[in-house]
């Protein structure tokens, strides 16, 4: 499967479960998770679509390594730092526990930031 099907996949699992937790938001008239809304939508959902269309107008880099490592990282961050803040705004851990996954989570979506740039800037421009 190639990195922006991939990307595209992963990124509308997170757009359902971010309107989820919207949905129960509106349902419930308590709007405490709106920070662990608002992180799932945009570092799950519109960076992973991001990336796919990268990925689909920008690398022809097929599965290189670097473009391997730089999927998982993401995920994983985007996918602990959206658990983690559900866990936190919803009570279940104390913050002062979970805090070092938060920063470990954040930190890896920033790092494939990184190696998306890195990517990008060690592809060929397409001629015109």
């Amino acid at each position: 499967m190639t990195f922006d099907r991939k990307y595209l996949l992963w990124g509308l699992g997170y757009a359902i479960v971010g309107m989820g937790v919207g949905i129960f938001m509106a349902a419930t008239h308590n709007h405490g998770q709106f920070v662990s809304h608002a992180h799932i939508m945009l570092a799950g959902f519109v960076v992973s679509i991001i990336y796919a269309v990268i990925h689909k107008l920008w690398l022809a880099l097929g599965n290189s390594g670097l473009a391997s490592v730089q999927f998982w990282v993401h995920q994983l961050g985007a996918l602990t730092l959206g658990v983690g803040l559900l866990l936190v705004y919803g009570t279940a851990v104390p913050a002062d526990q979970i805090e070092p996954f938060l920063i470990a989570s954040s930190l890896a979506v920033l790092a494939a930031a990184v190696m998306m740039l890195v990517l990008v800037l060690k592809s060929r421009p397409a001629r015109t």
